[in-house]
Order: C-alpha cells, then structure tokens, then sequence
C-alpha cells in the first residue's frame, strides 16, 4: 500500500490518560516500545489493559496525553493507522450470515489486499480452516472463530499486531495453531498482548508491562528482568496468587 515501514519505536506513549465520569481507566501511562518487539501487558481485570490496546487501536480517543502507533498518533491519524495494525480481541468482529471465506475476502477489499482469493486461501490453510471456507461462520466453535479471526487480523500483512487474550477459547490444537503462527510471522510484526498467563505471556515477549489501577507497576525487557521478582511484583501489586 506505499506506507513507509515502522523503523524506531513501534509505540511512543506519553502520559495518556483515559476517564470514564470520575474514573481513570489509564492514568498518565508512559513507555516505548521498539519496533519488532514482543510486549506482553499483564494486570487484574479492571487494571486497564484493554482500554490500553482500545486507544492504541483507535476504538477510543484518549482523555488527556498522546499515543503514536508506528509514528501516527492514534486520534489524528487514525484513518491511515487502521491499515497498518490488527487486532484480535474477545470479539472476532466477523459475520455470522457469511462463510469463512466470504468474510476474509470482505475484509480484504476493505484493505485493498492484492491478489486477496490467493491470500485468503493461503490463510485459511494456516489456521487450518480450508475445509470449512464454504460453511456460514454461525456454525463455527468458539475457538474456530477466533481461528478465523487470527486469519482476519493478518490479512493486509499489519506491521502491529494487536492482541487481546488471544489464548481464550482455544482448545489445545487451536493453542498449538496459534503458536506456530506466531513463531512463522514473529519476525515481520511488533506484538502487543494482553495476558492473564504469566508463563504464556512470558515465554512469548520481549518486554513486558504490568499495569494496576491505571497506572504502570513495570515495563522493562525481559532480558532486564528476574523472573521471580517479577512474579512477586505481579503478586504483590494485583494481590492475586501465581503458579
């Protein structure tokens, strides 16, 4: 599509501030992230997590400070930002009275994909959902869904991936496809994901965020970090026990 590829951080937050009324979903929350890296955000519910990846998608506008995304800032440039991230969240934002190929290929016009038939089959062969292209999407499982939203969320080659629980639902073998997925793309994309498993999240980032009451407890790279203490952070921050 012509844009120009992130180069330097992938995400520059400043101070962003999110309120609902009197409460502060995100409150002054500050970090970059470096293009290419694998950040997994960690909290209680209620933490702000998902109001995070909302304003760094465009889903919300913040209340006060800044976001850039890929150097675009997420209120004034969110029309062209949409084209260079996805996202996979609890809602796989697909249509149920459409086949699984028919909805791939919706969204691949929407983005202006080339050569969106070859595309579309060359994703439905990886979240191994080929055999099910024809059948209406109300048919499908819980995690066959998320499947197909995976697909949906890598079809313009997004240079950041966003990621909402994206485990949640799956069934093992499902579990097993998305790893693989990841370890094939990793290379090629930024990742944001928000995690309630620690191992998981862990074992898959290159940096890692724990926010609680809006606030960020810790950012750092994984290579900085102790495990332990970070687990004991993690505890003592959100008052929840850890395997």
């Amino acid at each position: 599509m012509g844009e120009t590829p992130c180069t330097g951080a992938a995400l520059e937050v400043r101070g962003l501030t999110r309120a609902f009324g009197m409460r502060k979903a995100l409150d002054d929350v500050s970090f970059d992230l470096p293009d290419g890296a694998f950040l997994s955000i960690f909290g209680p519910n209620g933490a702000g997590k998902t109001t995070l990846v909302k304003v760094l998608t465009t889903l919300l506008n913040p209340s006060a400070g800044t976001a850039k995304v890929c150097g675009l800032d997420v209120v004034k440039d969110a029309v062209d930002l949409r084209h260079r991230i996805g996202l996979i969240s609890h809602n796989p934002l697909l249509y149920p009275d459409l086949t699984a190929e028919e909805n791939l290929l919706f969204f691949a016009e929407m983005y202006g994909v080339p050569d969106s038939e070859d595309r579309v089959r060359e994703l439905l062969e990886s979240v191994e959902l080929d055999h099910r292209r024809l059948d209406l999407t109300r048919t499908f499982s819980r995690g066959m869904l998320q499947r197909l939203s995976i697909a949906r969320a890598l079809l313009h080659h997004p240079e950041i991936l966003f990621l909402d629980e994206p485990y949640s639902g799956l069934d093992p073998h499902a579990m097993d496809i998305l790893d693989a997925l990841i370890s094939q793309i990793r290379g090629d994309h930024t990742f944001v994901m928000i995690s309630h498993d620690l191992t998981k999240g862990l074992e898959l980032c290159s940096h890692s965020l724990i926010l609680a009451g809006g606030r960020v407890v810790l950012f750092d790279e994984k290579t900085a970090l102790d495990e332990g203490a970070f687990r004991e952070t993690y505890r003592s921050t959100v008052g929840m026990g850890v395997a």
